[in-house]
């Protein structure tokens, strides 16, 4: 079996996973609701989200690790310190165990371990905001992207608070326009705005 890489501060992944031999992990609308609730609770201290989808089998988050101190963070004595791979598992078992209580389930929900990879080029993580996004659509879900409910896409573009990366979001993209049109053109030319440079994003030279 192929290690995968420790999730280590400051660095930004695309983290991602399915049902467990493809079986649904949503099976229906409040179920979504109810694992960004969850994802809220578990991961909002050690993760910075700048996008996500949601669909029937499998998820998609873009996320950057927290590097402040967080070991007085955690309100459970029991827990010296938070990080972000306990707290990612803890998000996905305590998601697992409501789902087979509330579907008289047993077992795992998900594949395991979750997958992530790190997003390391500016052209990387230009890309797969949009590849998130678009997701629902490539996947048959709606016929256009902007129909798909259980996405970050209308919480970034939305005026109402929100736990997302938002305004990160349009200065990478230079503006909230540049943002729409780069999803909206389809043949995955750069963005024409120059980008920050992706030391701003990651604090890393």
């Amino acid at each position: 079996m192929r290690q995968l890489e420790a999730i280590e501060p400051g660095n930004i992944y695309h983290i991602y996973n399915c049902g467990i031999n493809g079986e649904p992990i949503f099976k229906e609308k409040r179920n979504y609701y109810y694992f960004l609730m969850k994802y809220q609770q578990y991961c909002s201290d050690v993760l910075e989200t700048f996008a996500y989808a949601l669909l029937n089998n499998h998820f998609h988050f873009l996320v950057k690790v927290k590097e402040k101190n967080l070991d007085k963070i955690s309100s459970d004595p029991a827990v010296k310190s938070l990080n972000a791979s306990r707290q990612l598992s803890h998000f996905f078992n305590a998601y697992a165990q409501a789902i087979n209580k509330s579907y008289h389930r047993h077992g795992k929900l998900f594949e395991s371990p979750f997958k992530r990879k790190q997003i390391k080029y500016d052209s990387y993580f230009t890309r797969i905001i949009r590849y998130i996004h678009l997701n629902p659509e490539n996947h048959g879900f709606v016929k256009d992207f902007r129909e798909w409910e259980f996405s970050s896409w209308h919480a970034i573009l939305s005026t109402q608070d929100t736990y997302l990366s938002r305004q990160q979001v349009f200065d990478w993209f230079g503006s909230r326009d540049h943002l729409i049109n780069y999803h909206l053109a389809r043949d995955k030319k750069p963005v024409e705005h120059a980008p920050p440079s992706f030391q701003s994003l990651t604090g890393k030279p």
